[in-house]
């Protein structure tokens, strides 16, 4: 390449620029240091330069080399950034939170007062006490058609109620529940109609619905009463069926908080209608059934490590312990309102607004813990840790 051409030119001019570029470096370097002593950004600072300039390590470029695992391959770079903690994906639920509104957490609690009082109505019918068997037997109705209404509005339309006779499948527990309903709904009918027998003619067609009415209802209320404990129990093993964590992770309570629920609301209204006279099956009914309430609330709450704070925070914390309250009050109040009136009416309106309580406690507590990632997350990490240790 001949000097006098531009290329050459270029060339020159360019291994000049470059002794000159290396001339200041080297005066830099004698000035501040080498770049395995030297400070700032863009350094490669190592740790025997730096202990030789009395320098702290920018990073430790000269470390040995982190091992890995045992079955791993290779050596590995030493971590210096610390692990990621995993929330969720643009901070969003990983679960999709139930779209149930407040209509089911209705729907658990009419459906588990129909069943305690069907239960109480029986009690009153096969022990003699007509205002009790009267009280329990209307109430049931009651329910349990605020139950038909709550369960329709929240299908949208009736017919998919109607759909749901179509099938009968064992493993769906919202199957089998329709078919539970279907069944109880009209024998609590047919027992609640069988009251109003005394106010029919004793003559004529009539006369003959006045004979017949009281037997038929005997026996639709001991149907109701023997269904009463699937009706009261099923939503909790619905609940517990999902994927939702605190319901998932409660499925051993669940059923024993709405089966106590319902007999100490079904015994709210033995208090509330009977008189004191009658009222004796309606405290046994209250004393048993808070027994099982405040036992499932206190595991739910104690039991299940992480999954228990939706419980016992924010809304449904303060709706489990109004239940809690409730609900020792109501049987301190039956258990002392023997010939007291109006503290037996009082003691049964507690045990009535404790199973609202609770059940819409329970209610919010799942649809909390599906909100939040962390409930989701952490418990499988943990499951998947208790897995690795056990394999080794």
């Amino acid at each position: 390449m001949s000097p006098d051409r531009p290329v050459g030119d270029l060339f020159r001019r360019f291994r000049e620029r470059l002794s000159a570029e290396q001339e200041d470096g080297g005066a830099a370097e004698r000035e501040n240091g080498s770049r395995a002593t030297a400070a700032g950004p863009g350094v490669g600072r190592t740790d025997a330069g730096s202990r030789d300039a009395g320098l702290p390590p920018h990073p430790p470029r000269d470390a040995a080399p982190r091992r890995r695992r045992k079955g791993g391959r290779g050596g590995g770079e030493q971590l210096n950034v610390p692990p990621a903690e995993f929330t969720s994906y643009y901070g969003r639920p990983i679960l999709k939170p139930p779209v149930w509104r407040w209509d089911i957490a209705a729907y658990l609690f009419t459906g588990g007062l129909a069943a305690g009082s069907s239960l109480l109505a029986a009690g009153g019918q096969l022990t003699g006490r007509p205002a009790l068997r009267r009280a329990g037997r209307v109430t049931a109705l009651a329910a349990v058609g605020a139950s038909t209404y709550f369960l329709v509005n929240d299908l949208g339309r009736p017919s998919r109620f109607h759909h749901m006779l179509r099938v009968a499948k064992v493993t769906s527990p919202m199957s089998v529940g329709t078919w539970i309903l279907s069944v109880f709904g009209p024998a609590a009918g047919v027992a609640a109609i069988a009251e109003a027998a005394p106010l029919l003619p004793e003559r004529g067609v009539l006369g003959l619905g006045r004979r017949l009415l009281p037997p038929a209802g005997h026996a639709a209320g001991l149907v109701a009463a023997v269904t009463a404990p699937a009706l009261a129990t099923y939503t909790g093993v619905l609940l517990a069926d999902t994927a939702v964590p605190s319901w998932h992770e409660a499925y051993p309570e669940l059923p024993a908080i709405f089966a106590g629920s319902a007999l100490a609301s079904g015994a709210g209204v033995g208090l509330v209608a009977a008189p004191g006279a009658q009222a004796g099956p309606a405290r046994r009914l209250a004393v048993a059934g808070a027994a099982m309430e405040l036992w499932g609330s206190h595991r739910v709450e104690n039991r299940l490590g992480l999954l228990s704070e939706p419980y016992t925070q924010g809304t449904p914390g303060k709706l489990l312990r109004a239940g809690r309250a409730l609900t020792a009050a109501g049987v301190v109040g039956a258990l002392l309102g023997r010939r007291s009136r109006v503290l037996s009416a009082l003691s049964g309106g507690a045990l009535i607004a404790a199973s609202v309580c609770t059940r819409f406690g329970i209610f919010h507590g799942g649809v909390a813990s599906a909100r939040d990632p962390r409930y989701t997350v952490v418990p499988q990490r943990e499951r998947a840790d208790r897995r690795a240790a056990e394999q080794d």
